[in-house]
């Protein structure tokens, strides 16, 4: 049998990587051969759920090109967020919990997405469907990434599945979930070590609104002056990344995980439209936007109507 490789989405977060590393185990135990790969750094967040439940980050590649023939799909289905090379391999499997876009196939396949707020979520039914126990090591891998993706059950993406999933994960992994998973936040919100280089790339996704090639860039942060304290240097870097890489828009998000909040700062030719999309204004450079959180649900679709 040949090799399958599992990966998420470039420029990883704490579900792709987490989930990757999950279902390839899942599919081991099914028999088949598969390796969870990343296409990423791996960042603060994330590398504090993986030294906790001691697991080593997957191994990082580029293209799967000359890599395997085959390969699944975690945590995304757009090919401009995958692996380069994608469409020259086949797609026999997805799971994921995000929009459908630029996705086509040439042969069937298992895709599975669900209206939820986590990948790990869907996973927990999938362990269950085959009869396959959850060790306490995934478990706290999966536990990491739906306290991640719904910003600890606080996020509008979180739904009711998400949290009894967390609940009954946090019980096998034998964590206290609140007092772990506020933990691994903060970790992750930690950017004392990060450039703003790091930053806009740290979880950046491109996205086609219409016509306009676009990335949205989130962070999350204790204190979102961390990031915008330093305004005119990001500024500079964002306007350098449009010009290299011909977007219309660059949308980034600075969130506060402390009070629900976000600040966007938004450079391109679409950028006052963007502001004007969620009923503001861009005031000295930025975009305020009150109890917003998620880009999967708060940011992204209104984007998606306003420039289509």
């Amino acid at each position: 049998m040949n090799k399958v490789l599992v990966f998420g989405h470039k420029n990883p977060d704490t579900d792709t990587i987490t989930s990757a590393i999950v279902y390839a185990y899942l599919k081991q135990q099914l028999g088949v051969e598969a390796e969870a790969v990343r296409l990423g750094e791996v960042n603060n967040e994330t590398k504090f759920a993986l030294e906790k439940f001691g697991f080593e980050a997957p191994r990082l590649i580029g293209s799967v090109v000359g890599e395997v023939a085959q390969v699944i799909l975690v945590d995304h289905n757009e090919f401009q967020q995958s692996a380069d090379g994608i469409e020259e391999v086949q797609i026999t499997e997805v799971i994921d919990h995000h929009r459908v876009a630029n996705f086509q196939t040439s042969d069937p396949l298992y895709y599975r997405a669900e209206p939820v707020g986590c990948t790990a979520t869907i996973l927990n039914k999938i362990f269950k469907e085959n009869g396959i126990a959850v060790p306490a090591n995934i478990a706290g891998l999966m536990l990491s990434a739906i306290v991640s993706d719904t910003l600890l059950f606080k996020s509008p993406t979180c739904t009711e599945q998400d949290v009894k999933a967390g609940e009954e994960l946090a019980e096998i992994a034998g964590v206290d979930t609140a007092e772990y998973g506020l933990a691994m936040l903060k970790a992750g919100a930690d950017l004392s070590d990060k450039s703003l280089e790091d930053l806009l790339s740290l979880d950046a996704k491109e996205f086609q609104f219409g016509e306009y090639k676009s990335v949205v860039a989130q962070v999350n942060a204790v204190d979102v002056n961390d990031v915008l304290g330093r305004q005119e240097e990001l500024e500079n870097l964002l306007n350098k990344s449009v010009a290299e890489n011909g977007l219309d828009l660059f949308f980034f998000v600075v969130t506060d995980i402390l009070n629900n909040d976000s600040t966007a700062v938004a450079i391109g030719q679409v950028a006052d439209a963007s502001a004007k999309a969620f009923g503001a204004e861009i005031v000295n450079g930025r975009i305020v936007l009150p109890g917003v959180v998620s880009r999967k649900k708060q940011i992204v679709p209104v984007l998606t109507d306003a420039l289509k």
